[in-house]
């Protein structure tokens, strides 16, 4: 238990969880559109069941992914006379994922079309257990990525599930001013989009470690985060004293029809 007291894990568990906030707004914003077939009423009850069902979802998905990752050392196939075995396979196929993933996120978020009423149909009146299976599904979908970019910057599966109860239960209770604040400074998701390029070329790099049979530094990683970040903070406080000028606004997954984003976090 000792390497969970120790800085590196501490910087892993700080960077990770930050990373599944920002990265999870799209997921609270699209529960939000389906929670809102349900009466007000009960919206609380629906979160509670969303939260702790995301919780769940993603400790058994990092259980799963871990064990195979640790225990994936023997030998499947061979290319060309360089030999692969499951652990490879999951980091190059879960590096190409994230390098695709991320790329088709930023494209949505610059050039892509909103969610009409004819993507997500709002019937008139929605049973809670269909609600809140949709709702799950949903989760299911978005949690992927987040498991394969926990995969890619922790190396204990510890550290990824407690990383990943702080985001959960943050998005819980602070879900609508999370998204205020992401949608008034879009430069953060960008980077957040950004970051997750290097996470997913990293697994790819080590996907294909019996052919180069080298590593990239997880710590290159944090510091380029960590620098970054840095920079976009003093950019935040040098533009609060200026002018202020008319910002990018990247495209959310919201339906038309609404103004507002919903009162998930009410």
């Amino acid at each position: 238990m000792e390497h969970l007291f120790t800085i590196d894990a501490l910087i892993s568990l700080l960077t990770l969880a930050t990373l599944e906030i920002v990265l999870g707004i799209d997921n609270v914003i699209f529960v939000s559109i389906i929670m809102g077939r349900l009466d007000k009423s009960k919206h609380l009850k629906a979160r509670r069941i969303w939260m702790i069902a995301g919780i769940a979802v993603r400790i058994g998905l990092l259980m799963a992914l871990g064990w195979l990752v640790k225990n994936g050392n023997q030998e499947l196939f061979g290319v060309f006379g360089y030999r692969f075995n499951l652990r490879n396979v999951i980091m190059f196929i879960g590096g190409l994922f994230l390098l695709y993933k991320t790329v088709k996120e930023i494209h949505g978020k610059l050039e892509g079309d909103e969610i009409t009423d004819d993507t997500i149909k709002k019937p008139a009146t929605a049973s809670f257990g269909a609600v809140m299976t949709q709702i799950i599904l949903v989760d299911m979908i978005f949690s992927f990525d987040s498991i394969i970019t926990a995969v890619g910057l922790a190396k204990h599966v510890e550290i990824m599930m407690i990383a990943v109860v702080i985001a959960m239960i943050i998005m819980f209770l602070f879900a609508q001013r999370i998204s205020n604040f992401i949608h008034k400074h879009p430069t953060l998701k960008m980077l957040a989009l950004s970051f997750l390029l290097m996470v997913g070329f990293s697994l790819f790099f080590e996907g294909l470690e019996p052919v180069h049979h080298k590593e990239i530094p997880k710590g290159y990683i944090y510091f380029a985060m960590a620098f970054s970040f840095g920079v976009e903070l003093l950019n935040m406080y040098i533009r609060k004293k200026e002018k202020p000028a008319k910002k990018v606004e990247l495209h959310e997954p919201r339906l038309r029809d609404q103004n507002e984003y919903s009162d998930i976090a009410k």
